[in-house]
């Protein structure tokens, strides 16, 4: 069956929903289509052994479940069976529900839970009320899904192709459960590509996506192998927090004939389910910017007791957002590259590429990936090409198994100019890659040359040493009425009572108001002297508060000392990025003093993994790679053209007072 008959058949199955309408709200179309899309499918898979199945389900009465299970599996030759005499075409139409009911609850565990994460009972509550459930029963058993007329993998495109349908008809949500299939089929191009010693004859190949949704990644990974080689096993695992999602893509799991077991439900992050699994190939969309803070508690202990044990050594980034916690995830999911090693694609938004600076948490991860050699490949996407978001994504190419010419080196490409306008937009999705645009992004990266669209860096250029430059405090000091006015504001002074208070004052007055004092050490010997002559005695804190309200700063005053060092002006300290493997003196002498002849580095300042000086930091400024200065237009063409603006707009106004 061609392509183009899956998708007369999608667009049929679809069109059952007309006896939806006014009935059900638009966005639930997709609830009631999908599960019974699936529960035909399943019927036709089986008809063959249903006979079988039967007999020996009553041979096997009163055997315990997992026995029987068992024996039923096998009798059925599936990866599923159903244990009923019912099928939707013979239930009653006068008791519809509780037919139905009865023939899903006789399915195996793995099946049955599908229906439950459908909340399949409720709908079908809701269509017998509404008087509609036998007349959609009537119809999809009417539809032939048979295997002998569609290969599971046409069943996965007519599937895919209702998923789709749904999350269309329910916008709002759709991005967050549904990446959209040209964003998919790049990023599995790109992994897969050039990956044939993976995938001789015979071998098994394992494919992993952490945020599964629907299954969109895993089915395209799987459709993409079996397109480019022969007798491959391909084994898919994933795990998905949304209880529908999860359901789609078992059930698409299901109808493909794919073992279900290493598809599981909850949050990958909290409660890693396939802690033990290493995988060939990972796939993964995490969402865009969402905030890790109800699993921080997991996370934070993790990453404390365990460090590089657990999955997030390097570091943890801002609880604002979580998906380089999900980069993180799949990389402690790498195998070995003496066994083949792993290659991994993942979709980010801008922020993990620049956000935090040296020593923040992902900084540190940046410096993790790169300084491993993880990263292979960036490549910038265009703007509004998903169905909630339009801001600017990029695809990360990840592997621990680099081909020689790569190691040590990352490939940016700019791809923000690929894209075609979509007839209609889709939500936030108003562009889309056409399959030739696919294949030239996949070339780039496979030429792996320096192109005006394809850059080459070695890592060490995404790296820096932030060094802290301080200043010297430079302070004149006056005994003024207004900077005594500040002293009785200083809180060490306010402790003391009244009488101390004034005889304190009456002390300063002492001293000359005009004269300006331009070197702390030989005006803090006057106050002390003045102090002392006038029997007024003052703690180290009430000294220390005295000389911070008669002072001001002054370029011009002499340096403050500290056993015989400059003190530092907190005010006046200012970071600097040095390029990695520059010396950070050269750097200093050449960029910093002639601007500023007295300032210094400060050397306790140090990075905590190599103990030079200076904190390391990673970014990786993608735009600046790119950006091309255009030169502004000449002056005389701009005047002309306001001229001509401002011309038009006289007329107009003439016009109307005419």
């Amino acid at each position: 069956m061609n392509t183009e008959n899956h998708s007369q058949t999608a667009a049929f199955l679809w069109s059952i929903a007309d006896l939806l309408r006014g009935d059900f709200k638009q966005s639930q179309y997709g609830r009631i289509i999908l599960p019974f899309t699936l529960l035909r499918r399943m019927e036709c898979v089986l008809d063959p052994t249903k006979e079988a199945v039967i007999r020996e389900s009553y041979a096997q009465e009163g055997r315990p479940d997992l026995v029987r299970e068992r024996l039923l599996l096998r009798a059925a030759g599936q990866q599923f069976f159903n244990a009923s005499k019912l099928t939707l075409g013979t239930l009653s139409d006068t008791q519809t529900a509780a037919d139905l009911m009865s023939y899903v609850q006789s399915f195996s565990k793995d099946a049955r839970e599908i229906f439950e994460h459908f909340h399949f009972e409720d709908f079908v509550q809701q269509l017998s009320s509404a008087n509609l459930l036998y007349q959609v029963v009537q119809r999809f058993a009417a539809t032939d899904l048979s295997p002998e007329r569609i290969s599971n993998f046409g069943m996965g495109i007519i599937f895919e192709e209702l998923i789709r349908k749904f999350a269309e008809s329910s916008n709002e949500t759709a991005g967050e459960h549904f990446t959209p299939r040209d964003i998919v089929h790049l990023t599995t191009s790109l992994v897969i590509t050039g990956q044939d010693d993976k995938l001789k004859p015979n071998s098994i190949v394992t494919i992993y996506d952490p945020t599964a949704g629907t299954g969109g990644f895993l089915s395209e990974g799987d459709e993409y192998i079996q397109s480019i080689s022969q007798q491959v096993t391909v084994s898919l695992h994933g795990q998905e927090l949304n209880p529908e999602s999860y359901a789609i893509c078992k059930a698409d799991m299901l109808i493909k004939g794919q073992d279900v077991t290493s598809i599981k439900l909850g949050n990958t992050l909290s409660d890693d389910q396939l802690a033990d699994s290493r995988f060939d190939f990972m796939l993964s969309n995490p969402p865009f910017g969402v905030e890790w803070k109800k699993v921080q508690k997991q996370i934070t202990d993790e990453h404390s007791e365990k460090g590089f044990n657990g999955r997030f050594g390097p570091g943890l980034p801002r609880v604002s957002d979580g998906s380089l916690l999900f980069l993180l995830h799949l990389v402690s999911k790498m195998r070995d590259p003496r066994e083949g090693g792993s290659r991994i694609g993942i979709i980010l938004n801008g922020s993990p590429l620049f956000t935090g600076g040296a020593g923040s948490g992902e900084s540190e991860i940046r410096r993790y990936l790169l300084q491993n050699d993880l990263v292979e490949a960036i490549i910038a996407l265009p703007t509004d090409m998903f169905y909630n978001t339009g801001i600017a994504t990029y695809v990360w190419v990840l592997s621990n198994h680099k081909a020689a010419v790569r190691q040590g080196k990352v490939q940016l490409i700019d791809g923000s100019q690929h894209f075609a306008k979509m007839r209609k937009s889709l939500g936030s999705k108003r562009q889309y890659l056409t399959e030739e645009q696919i294949d030239e992004l996949v070339r780039l990266y496979g030429r792996f040359e320096q192109t005006p669209q394809s850059k080459i860096f070695p890592v060490e250029a995404f790296g820096y040493r932030r060094i802290t430059v301080e200043r010297p405090l430079r302070l004149n000091f006056q005994v003024s009425p207004e900077r005594i006015e500040k002293v009785l504001a200083e809180k060490a002074i306010q402790k003391r009572d009244a009488s101390a208070r004034q005889q304190l004052i009456e002390a300063l007055q002492t001293l000359d108001a005009n004269q300006l004092h331009r070197n702390r050490e030989q005006f803090s010997k006057l106050l002390n002297k003045t102090l002392n002559a006038h029997n007024v005695a003052v703690s180290g804190a009430e000294l220390k508060a005295i000389l911070n309200a008669l002072s001001e700063r002054d370029p011009e005053a002499d340096i403050c000392m500290v056993k015989g060092q400059p003190e530092a002006d907190a005010g006046l300290r200012d970071n600097e990025n040095v390029p990695l493997g520059e010396s950070v003196y050269d750097y200093f002498e050449r960029e910093v003093k002639p601007h500023v002849p007295d300032a210094w580095i400060d050397e306790s300042k140090r990075d905590e993994q190599d103990g030079e000086v200076g904190v390391v930091g990673f970014e990786i400024p993608f735009n600046r790679h790119f950006y091309v200065f255009q030169p502004p237009r000449p002056l005389a063409e701009i005047d002309r053209d306001l001229k001509a603006c401002t011309d038009r707009i006289k007329q107009m106004i003439e016009g109307l007072s005419a």
